[in-house]
């Protein structure tokens, strides 16, 4: 006859917590440690005092923060919090200096704390790879805009242009003087139709500009320059790219930064910016276009 096999016990679970309490659980770990290297184990040379009490009281309170009580690591790493040895004494009634054992146990809490500490590393990188597995389109990723407004000067046809080929690989073209003004201003606009998933800066030579007395020098349009900063302000520096036009002035603060020239193989760039943003492209369609 077959012996039936004890139930398993059961496994206590893993405590989900955020990116921020992590953190702050790493550094929590990190004071208990500090607090346990510089104890002064001459206090405790015949036996246990309040401060190694309310140490082991921190370290118990700092494990359930961190942990959780009914989790496998707070489980594993309880006894951090048992640091104490009670006073005995010799039948020729001499206390015995219990410094030595009472700094063994310190030694084992320390290491303890620090496996701790390791764990909560690894789920703190673990966090932060599905995080930048969702902004790359993971498969937990939030479903990204396909609109993508289009910063534009006085080029109309570099503005067509690109906005049509954003259109047949897929994408919504936001082109500001297409949305109904409502009786908003220029800026008002923008913030209104600003809900996209990239955008698009058409740095085209409309203007003439320069230092006080000096040569002046074809550069985009101020509005462009301005839309330019909000978008990088609001959806980030890998969202927004710059297309370039001819010669023209680049501000000082967005020297280095790279952009795609408009005379170069600027759909195959512009696609490949896309994708790193987390878009989903069709190549078939940007060679064709």
């Amino acid at each position: 006859m077959a012996r039936v096999q004890p139930p398993a016990a059961p496994t206590a679970p893993k405590l989900n917590i955020s990116q921020q309490k992590i953190t702050r659980g790493i550094d929590r770990l990190n004071d208990r440690i500090s607090e346990l290297e510089a104890f002064d184990l001459n206090s405790v040379r015949n036996g246990p005092t309040a401060e190694l009490k309310g140490l082991e009281v921190a370290i118990k309170d700092t494990l359930v923060r961190c942990f959780g009580e009914d989790t496998s690591t707070y489980k594993d790493l309880q006894s951090a919090a048992v640091l104490a040895i009670y006073p005995r004494f010799r039948t020729t009634g001499t206390p015995i200096d219990y410094s030595g054992r009472i700094g063994k146990n310190i030694g084992r809490c320390i290491e303890l704390l620090r496996q701790g500490q390791r764990v909560l590393k690894e789920d703190l990188a673990d966090y932060e790879h599905e995080h930048q597995t969702t902004l790359k389109g993971g498969p937990h990723a939030e479903e990204l805009s396909r609109r993508v407004f289009v910063v534009h000067g006085h080029d109309d046809g570099s503005r067509e242009m690109v906005a049509r080929f954003l259109e047949k690989v897929g994408f919504e073209a936001v082109i500001l003087h297409e949305q109904a003004n409502q009786g908003r201003t220029v800026i008002e606009k923008v913030e209104a139709h600003g809900d996209v998933g990239f955008a698009v800066v058409l740095l085209t030579p409309d203007d003439e500009g320069c230092l006080k007395g000096g040569t002046p020098e074809p550069r985009a349009r101020q509005n462009v320059i301005l839309e330019l900063g909000y978008f990088i302000g609001r959806l980030g520096r890998g969202k927004v790219c710059a297309l370039k036009r001819g010669v023209l002035e680049i501000p000082s603060d967005y020297a280095g930064v790279v952009y795609e020239s408009l005379e170069g193989n600027w759909k195959q760039a512009l696609g490949r910016e896309l994708q790193e943003a987390g878009h989903e492209i069709d190549w078939n369609k940007v060679m064709r276009s």
